[in-house]
């Protein structure tokens, strides 16, 4: 049973189906990297809660739902590293200006409450960064809008993404788009993703299985990069 199952409509899976459309995976290449998008404290709080409770205090954070996700994705860069696999983190910038946060603050009215937190745009400890790992500071959804990320990309040879992190909908989604757009391989990791609204994580799972990658599972991934 797909974790969607239970939001789409049986027209829509009819459709779908019809359509030819999710109906197979494209599968992995031979050169992965693992792409950990925006896991900071501000999407995720500072421990694990309830979402109603963690946004007292962290407005933007999906709560103990990402928390499910941080110690997914920590089962798996392990395995990763070991295989020589390249590990990409995307955060926010620290302390962005008003002009380099754009748009963003004409969508939310606590968004500059978020910004005055000091940990914010720190990726959590229980997945922090390594030494030959790779963040990019981004701007906007996509990882790789305006971000020297495809140069990295080209000089290691990569021809497979696999996404974790947040949120689903938003900067996940984005970033799949634009993978998919520039011809790489796309997976994203159904147990290392997480939204903050639980419709929005579901459809939107299954619309880019559809269309742009295969959602597959962390025990898929790890058997594969296993098998490197």
């Amino acid at each position: 049973m797909a974790v969607w199952d239970d939001i789409i409509t049986e027209r829509d899976k009819q459709v779908y189906e019809g359509s030819g459309m999710g109906g197979k995976r494209a599968g992995p290449g031979k050169k992965p990297a693992i792409v950990v998008i925006d896991v900071n404290y501000n999407w995720v709080g500072d421990k694990p809660e309830p979402i109603l409770e963690s946004i007292k205090r962290f407005p933007f954070s999906c709560g103990e739902e990402g928390w499910k996700a941080v110690n997914q994705i920590a089962s798996l860069l392990p395995l990763a590293r070991e295989k020589k696999v390249p590990v990409i983190y995307s955060t926010a910038q620290e302390r962005a200006s008003e002009l380099e946060k754009g748009r963003w603050l004409s969508k939310s009215k606590r968004s500059m409450e978020a910004a005055r937190i000091d940990i914010g745009t720190q990726i959590v400890k229980e997945i922090a960064p390594m030494e030959n790992d790779i963040v990019i500071r981004k701007t906007k959804p996509s990882i790789f809008f305006g971000t020297p990320l495809m140069s990295f990309l080209n000089m290691i040879g990569v021809d497979t993404l696999f996404f974790c992190g947040g949120t689903t909908s938003g900067c996940v989604r984005a970033s799949v788009i634009d993978g998919f757009s520039y011809n790489f391989r796309v997976s994203i990791i159904e147990e290392c993703t997480f939204d903050r609204g639980e419709v929005s994580h579901k459809v939107n799972l299954f619309d880019m299985n559809a269309k742009y990658g295969d959602v597959v599972s962390v025990a898929e991934v790890k058997k594969y990069l296993a098998s490197l």
